[in-house]
């Protein structure tokens, strides 16, 4: 059940609470199944937060000694059929996102992805990654990847 969630609804989910630990945002899924009469792949949960990290829709950080998810730079949150109800349902509390954190995590992220793909000459993921660059001034409203972006735009040019 769980592959069946977008990365933006994953967003959707987590927005909801503001951010969420991976064993929350896994019972808030567990919660939707059943509404559907499924149940949750754990693994699949995994596999789908995973593939939300790499694509940008959900940033990953650390909180003290947790794990947290939150809406990412790259994210269109979009709420699943029936989602609005997990806030009376899960007894998960209201998070505000620690955006430093939040934007730290990222940016190391794209720092990296941006390094392998110069490295790699790969146009196509230098393109896609220029445009999370403007996703992440957007959603921080900071500087935190001009000097990526500059990277990526040397590149570019160097094509």
């Amino acid at each position: 059940m769980s592959d069946a969630f977008d990365p933006d609804e994953l967003a959707g989910v987590i927005d909801l609470f503001g951010a969420l630990t991976p064993t929350e945002l896994e019972s808030a899924l567990g919660e939707l199944a059943f509404k559907r009469g499924e149940s949750v792949d754990p693994d699949a949960v995994t596999a789908a937060v995973d593939d939300a990290v790499a694509s940008y829709a959900v940033v990953r950080y650390r909180d003290g000694d947790r794990t947290l998810l939150a809406p990412g730079p790259a994210a269109f949150p979009t709420l699943p059929p029936n989602a609005e109800d997990l806030p009376h349902i899960l007894d998960v509390p209201d998070r505000e996102i620690d955006h430093n954190a939040g934007v730290t995590a990222v940016a190391d992220r794209l720092g990296a992805d941006a390094a392998t793909a110069i490295d790699a000459g790969d146009t196509a993921a230098i393109r896609r990654l220029l445009d999370v660059t403007y996703d992440v001034e957007v959603w921080s409203d900071a500087a935190a990847v001009d000097d990526i972006r500059d990277r990526l735009d040397t590149a570019l040019a160097g094509e």
